[in-house]
């Protein structure tokens, strides 16, 4: 499977959970969803307006620059290594002091969209379906590497080929 289909497949997966309204979003996922696929130029026509994609390394700096303003002091924070004395209390200190900078801050009342690749995984012959295993991208950035995750995920996407697609 090609990586821009792979990357399509995954923004459309969750492009299904963007949409379910938020009380239901960390259940399983019930019944059966016809996948579409468009290009990723077409994307913001799906979304309700408004919506930040965060996709592209400028418009991910650009929401980090709304958030925070300017990236942290990252030589400062780890030193010489994950095993500098003194490195967990830097990073401790500095996510505390993070978190309370932007408790106030309305770019958290963002919608935003972004994209997680997705790989079919094994088949399951009971749902005559696969299993579809997905993770977040780790997007290189002026602000260092980074990536979004939610805080839970539905346990059970699978995606069932088509009938009707040649062989």
């Amino acid at each position: 499977m090609s990586r821009p289909f792979t990357r399509l497949l995954a923004c459309f997966l969750l492009l299904g959970l963007l949409l379910v309204p938020p009380p239901i979003r960390s259940e399983d996922a019930t019944g059966l969803r016809q996948l579409r696929t468009i290009p990723l130029s077409k994307l913001d026509a799906l979304l309700p307006v408004g919506t930040h994609v965060l996709i592209e390394r400028n418009a991910i700096e650009a929401f980090l620059v709304a958030l925070e303003g300017v990236p942290p002091d990252w030589a400062t924070v780890y030193g010489h290594g994950h095993h500098d004395l003194g490195h967990d209390e830097r990073l401790f200190n500095l996510n505390r002091e993070r978190d309370a900078a932007r408790e106030e801050n309305l770019v958290l009342n963002w919608h935003v969209a972004f994209v997680w690749p997705g790989e079919l995984s094994q088949f399951d012959p009971d749902t005559k379906s696969y299993t579809v295993a997905i993770g977040p991208v780790f997007n290189s950035t002026g602000w260092g590497m980074v990536r979004f995750k939610p805080e839970e995920f539905p346990s059970n996407l699978r995606v069932r080929p088509n009938r009707n697609l040649p062989v």
